[in-house]
């Protein structure tokens, strides 16, 4: 990324729509890094890009010894996300990708970067751990997920597309089975023959429960009309624009492979994608869609070969099952002790 570019998103940084960067109390001196987000710090943006800032900030000492709490600080008019450090230090834990990201910029993507920053990123490594597998796959299958779902919507019969869409709710609801099923009732969905005259076949419920807590039943039924709805927006989409979040959407799939890639097999979150880039603008540009929307033979191969690979790095990795927490707690017990004392 050239100078100039970050000269600009520096002097953006500096103008009136970011005065909370320095008026906030949570924030100004006390933010540790301040970075780039999204397409930029990825180096796939194009022309319609949003920017987003993201970063971390040193708790209050009221939030560490006294009754206030902090998780995160979100402007949405700039779409600038800032966390608290102990909320990031548990994410980083997981192996989160959205805030591994903000580890692993370039020097000249980073608009504020303290010494506790730098420390911060120097110590990238106390994080990382198998549990990238788990975390990189699961965005990457709902980046999957979504990439079938809205194929499937537009391309399917509309009893197959039914029982994609039983099949995506059965998905969705996976979580809220395992701690509702048998609790007061339970609940099954099934295909048969439509009541509705504008369809062949539909999916019906059959649910029986008593004395349910209502907050649960609408979380319930909310994951299902959710996925529903989503389906039910076909016939008024804008194909172009939707095209365009599909090649999106298999972009971010192919990168979130190669981010995991790294950190499995270097040790090292690599977020400016910068020798990858041919592969990630060819798909974001729509190289590897078909006229009918759907994406090509070459696509799914790739997809493939990169399944192999994250496999392979998995099976092969150096990196602990899980983190060492007693050096995460000396570690974050220091920034703690500097964000009491305000001695940053």
């Amino acid at each position: 990324m050239g100078f100039g570019i970050v000269m600009d998103f520096k002097k953006l940084m500096n103008s009136e729509e970011y005065d909370f960067l320095r008026t906030n109390e949570r924030l100004g001196d006390r933010i540790m890094l301040l970075g780039l987000g999204g397409s930029y710090s990825y180096g796939t943006n194009n022309e319609g890009s949003d920017i987003d800032f993201r970063g971390v900030t040193l708790q209050m000492p009221s939030d560490l010894l006294g009754m206030t709490e902090f998780d995160q600080y979100e402007d949405d008019k700039t779409d600038t996300v800032i966390y608290g450090f102990n909320k990031l230090v548990k994410l980083l834990l997981e192996c989160n990708p959205n805030t591994c990201e903000m580890l692993g910029l370039d020097e000249d993507q980073y608009l504020i970067k303290s010494d506790l920053g730098q420390e911060l990123i120097d110590n990238t490594h106390l994080f990382l751990s198998k549990r990238a597998i788990k975390s990189f796959g699961g965005y990457a299958d709902a980046q999957l997920r979504r990439l079938q779902n809205a194929i499937a919507r537009d391309t399917l019969p509309q009893s197959d597309r039914e029982k994609h869409i039983l099949k995506s709710v059965m998905n969705a609801l996976d979580d809220v089975n395992r701690r509702y099923y048998g609790k007061n009732g339970d609940i099954r969905l099934y295909i048969d023959k439509a009541e509705n005259p504008e369809l062949d076949t539909e999916i019906f419920v059959d649910a029986n429960y008593e004395h349910f807590p209502l907050r649960d039943y609408t979380d319930l039924w909310g994951v299902m009309r959710s996925v529903v709805r989503d389906y039910d927006k076909i016939g008024k989409r804008n194909k172009k624009k939707d095209d365009n979040h599909l090649n999106k959407h298999a972009m971010h799939l192919i990168r979130l492979f190669m981010m995991a890639i790294d950190i499995l097999e270097k040790g090292e979150i690599i977020t400016h994608r910068v020798n990858d880039l041919p592969t990630l603008l060819a798909i974001r540009k729509g190289d590897f869609m078909k006229e009918d929307g759907t994406f090509s033979e070459e696509f799914y191969e790739l997809l493939e070969e990169y399944e192999r690979r994250l496999d392979e790095a998995a099976a092969t990795t150096k990196l602990p099952d899980n983190p060492d927490m007693e050096k995460v707690e000396k570690f974050v017990e220091r920034i703690n002790r500097i964000a009491v004392n305000e001695e940053f």
